[in-house]
């Protein structure tokens, strides 16, 4: 914003002003006005109360832990996690490892391409043949995480399958899927209990 001086006709009228205003608070004596803007006071009578603070020691919480940063839970929680659909006697069964496989697919050493369609046709067949039980190898996986600032899942082709097992076509003839028992792979195994043929 450019200064200009002020004309002769307007400081006449600003004094004119000035003669005619009637102070807002004329018990309180006039104070002598700093050079510069006027600061903006509030009304002390108006401010509303600030609350007093409790006491506090510097670093007092500093001894809780931190939540986790993690907020999907692993690829073993997710699975067991899911709604048992199966008989539940049966499935308790299976859980111990009790339940035979009646068919195995081994999938390690593949990549997600070669995987992925070696799956489809396994539970495909599998599903044709009447079979119920299949395991589903996938082995526990490397760690390839390099560092970088992108974390890389330990075990691909296991946190994968679960997810193929469940969309189209191979969704709707997987009745259940669980980690397998220890004697069958344990958290590098999946059985998959496949439907009923109708």
């Amino acid at each position: 914003m450019s200064r200009r001086r002020v004309r002769p006709e307007e400081l006449e009228l600003w004094q004119q002003v000035a003669r005619t205003a009637q102070r807002i608070r004329p018990e309180e004596p006039p104070r002598e006005r700093a050079a510069g803007p006027e600061p903006m006071i509030r009304n002390p009578r108006s401010a509303p109360a600030l609350p007093r603070l409790e006491d506090f020691q510097v670093g007092q919480t500093a001894g809780r832990a931190a939540p986790p940063h993690d907020v999907l839970p692993g690829i073993s929680e997710r699975v067991a996690a899911a709604p048992i659909h199966m008989d539940k006697k049966a499935f308790q069964r299976l859980k111990r490892g009790k339940l035979v496989p009646e068919g195995k697919i081994d999938l390690h050493g593949m990549t997600l391409d070669q995987a992925h369609p070696a799956l489809m046709g396994f539970i495909l067949r599998s599903y044709a043949a009447g079979l119920r039980l299949v395991l589903v190898v996938t082995g526990k996986g490397k760690d390839r995480d390099t560092g970088g600032p992108i974390p890389v899942r330990h075990g691909v082709l296991r946190h994968n399958v679960p997810q193929w097992l469940r969309m189209a076509p191979l969704g709707p003839l997987v009745l259940q899927i669980t980690e397998a028992h220890l004697k069958h792979g344990g958290g590098g195994a999946y059985y998959v209990y496949l439907r009923r043929q109708r």
